[in-house]
């Protein structure tokens, strides 16, 4: 039965050929005079969705502080710094320097940002400034190995160590707010200029260094850096003093057993 059916249909489709039929028609018929039918007008003037209107800068310090403040540990914190988008000082630097120490250490030190060695061992103060921080901190009964952390406020190394930009401190400073929240020190020390602005909003070390300021609600010290110390081995003076005023405020406050 199906192949008639088959030459049943073949034999139309022939003779439909040689009638001169080309195209296939559709089973119900089309009135090709009647009036065209009217399509639906979007009124270009509405307001767009939320959706398509997307086109919104999106502001780094606050996505920063968003970002920040989500991270609960300082793994989270970590990986929240590397995946920030925002901050172009990632794309030159070969590592992340996030912080060394005791995480929950009473005295924390805040350094501003990597240089060459740092960026190569992704930790914060190694080689010549590295030795000269430790020992100026075994001086007064201190250690990263035993009651202090070190974090770094910007944690990529500038092209050509150049200073940090100021929008480049500010989407940064979230971040290192919430490292110190995280670890919950009871001090901190500023080491250099980009800490002090991050923490205490001023620039000039060498006029607030060895007084106590206060910043994110926490006693805090600036000090002169060490990579500042071994081009000026005269200013070891200012920093022995400044160490002396720490360890005398430390044993006053009893923070750390001396």
């Amino acid at each position: 039965m199906y192949e008639d059916d088959w030459d049943i249909a073949r034999a139309a489709l022939e003779w439909q050929i040689e009638m001169g039929v080309s195209d296939a028609i559709g089973d119900l018929p089309i009135d090709r005079y009647a009036e065209p039918t009217e399509t639906t007008k979007v009124d270009s003037n509405l307001p767009k969705s939320s959706e398509t209107n997307i086109s919104e800068e999106i502001d780094p310090i606050v996505l920063a502080e968003q970002t920040a403040n989500s991270a609960e540990t300082l793994i989270e914190l970590r990986q929240a710094i590397k995946d920030f988008p925002h901050c172009d000082l990632q794309l030159g630097a070969r590592n992340l320097v996030f912080g060394d120490g005791i995480a929950d250490a009473t005295v924390m030190i805040l350094s501003d940002v990597p240089g060459r060695e740092e960026d190569a061992k992704a930790k914060p103060f190694v080689g010549a400034e590295g030795l000269l921080l430790d020992k100026m901190l075994a001086a007064i009964g201190l250690s990263r190995q035993e009651n202090t952390y070190i974090a770094t406020v910007v944690p990529w190394r500038p092209p050509q160590d150049r200073d940090p930009k100021k929008n480049e401190i500010d989407m940064m400073t979230p971040f290192i707010r919430r490292h110190v929240s995280i670890v919950q020190p009871k001090v901190l020390i500023c080491i250099g200029k980009t800490s002090c602005i991050s923490v205490l909003g001023k620039e000039e070390v060498n006029n607030i260094r060895g007084q106590w300021h206060e910043g994110f609600k926490l006693p805090v010290m600036p000090m002169l850096h060490p990579r500042l110390l071994l081009r000026q081995p005269l200013r070891k003076k200012e920093a022995w003093r400044d160490l002396l005023e720490f360890k005398s405020w430390l044993r006053k406050n009893q923070i750390v057993d001396l």
